[in-house]
């Protein structure tokens, strides 16, 4: 294959990926529209981002294992279908429910959409060029938080709520067509046994735990808590949960490999994964926060993020030189101690502009080294060289599940206060003590010197010669 059709290739995905990832940051403008058009609290609200993630999450080991039974090509077009699919059943919506409907399946099939397009890289592009496509794929889910909020914010201005999904079918039809006549139909010559059963009981335990919270009232929690609608969810999902940590003992190709909790540097690097999709996650809410707080119209909210967008832009950049520098747990730090200031400040001061728009700055930065790099550089120091690719996942693995449980923290916390200013910067205030937590868990990384042995011992370990 030469270059011109590679870059044909890359096009498509590109455009398939960034269609997917837009629909994560793009409805954070509309969630006060929405809300105001279907009349729910703000307990509800928040499962149009929740629903989205959940199914996202399950859809990226599934279709990524069913693209190397089918073939790339069906499986990606499979995916855009079921997106497109889902934006037409959630602009049509004629009810909340169908909405959620929509949004959960537009997730599936976002889900599939980069595991996919990541797999078409390694098996078109050349070793010594897969990098820097893997790369530039990647960046996409950078642009469309830079993009995702802008356009929401103009769509809303100039159109309705509604069209924010409209918008993604003919984006989807190009695709499609597109797909169809560059993408090529490979597949592996083998492939292991697929965790179905495994990635069955993670999904169940996730969506049962993630209601639960959801249902949390934090002025009644302990009645809240043995309630009908929280401890009879909250019980079946730790049951799950130990069933799915027995299936995976014993699965041949695991969802998650556990042997990767082994070490404490792995299991305090997944846990930092999880509050950096947590604190990420939350911004999906900072308009809502904008509108009740600053009486910021709704059309217009979604322009106080581009505090935290630009800050992102900046911080990410210049972490990667710290990290060369001063090593991961003072970067790490850095990022979670700023992280935890600046949601505190919108609990603080969620009625003054200027400190708003400092706090969102402040946000930006610390997620600028919790999102990127750094977590990720611990992982690849810490696992033998044939366990990267699983480390990796690991990593993505949790911060989806903090994303995911940062829309049901919300709305629970937000509903619990009854909505308003009061709801929504006590959510931040939780998001920001979650934040300090992490701070706290920083410390017992490896220092500098520490890690550079560890690095050291990699190397030797992987240039040894096999007995």
């Amino acid at each position: 294959m030469d270059n011109k059709a590679r870059n044909q290739i890359l096009l498509v995905l590109f455009i398939g990926v960034l269609m997917g990832a837009l629909d994560i940051a793009i409805v954070g403008p509309a969630l006060p529209a929405i809300q105001a058009a279907f009349k729910v609290d703000d307990r509800a609200i928040t499962w149009i981002f929740t629903i989205y993630v959940l199914f996202n999450l399950i859809g990226t080991p599934l279709m990524a294992k069913l693209s190397d039974i089918f073939g790339r090509r069906s499986i990606y077009v499979v995916d855009v279908v079921l997106f497109a699919l889902g934006s037409l059943i959630a602009a049509l919506s004629p009810t909340f429910s169908m909405l959620l409907i929509g949004r959960a399946v537009q997730g599936l099939g976002a889900g599939g959409i980069f595991p996919v397009a990541s797999a078409v890289i390694g098996d078109t592009f050349p070793a010594d060029k897969r990098g820097s496509a893997l790369g530039m794929i990647g960046a996409v889910f950078g642009l469309a938080f830079i993009v995702g909020p802008i356009l929401g914010a103009i769509i809303l201005i100039t159109l309705s709520w509604q069209w924010l999904f409209v918008v993604n079918l003919p984006i989807a039809a190009i695709v499609i067509v597109l797909s169809l006549r560059t993408l090529p139909t490979t597949r592996p010559a083998t492939h292991p046994r697929f965790d179905w059963l495994g990635m069955v009981t993670l999904g169940a335990h996730l969506a049962l735990l993630t209601y639960a919270i959801n249902q949390i009232d934090t002025n009644n929690f302990v009645a809240s808590v043995l309630s009908a609608n929280v401890l009879p969810y909250a019980l079946i999902a730790a049951i799950l949960l130990a069933v799915f940590i027995l299936i995976e003992r014993r699965a041949a190709d695991p969802v998650l490999r556990l042997s990767l909790y082994t070490s404490r540097q792995t299991l305090l690097a997944s846990v930092l994964a999880a509050g950096a999709g947590l604190g990420e996650a939350g911004l999906v809410f900072v308009p809502a926060l904008a509108v009740v707080g600053l009486g910021v119209p709704k059309s217009e909210s979604s322009f106080l993020a581009m505090p935290v967008v630009l800050a992102l832009l900046v911080g990410s950049p210049t972490v990667g030189k710290l990290l060369d520098k001063f090593g991961s747990k003072v970067v790490v730090l850095a990022g979670s101690a700023l992280l935890a200031i600046g949601m505190l400040m919108l609990n603080l001061f969620a009625t003054n502009m200027i400190l708003f728009i400092v706090a969102g700055a402040i946000i930006g930065l610390g997620l600028s080294a919790l999102l990127g790099a750094p977590i990720r550089y611990i992982m690849l120091n810490e696992v033998p060289a044939s366990d990267r690719a699983a480390a990796q996942g690991l990593i993505t693995l949790n911060g989806s599940i903090g994303q995911l449980l940062s829309g049901a923290l919300v709305g629970a916390v937000a509903a619990s206060m009854g909505g308003g200013v009061q709801g929504y910067s006590a959510s931040f205030l939780v998001i920001g003590l979650v934040a300090v937590a992490l701070t706290v868990l920083t410390l017992g990384l490896k220092n500098r010197a520490t890690e550079l042995a560890t690095v050291k011992e990699r190397a030797q370990a992987s240039a040894a010669p096999a007995h």
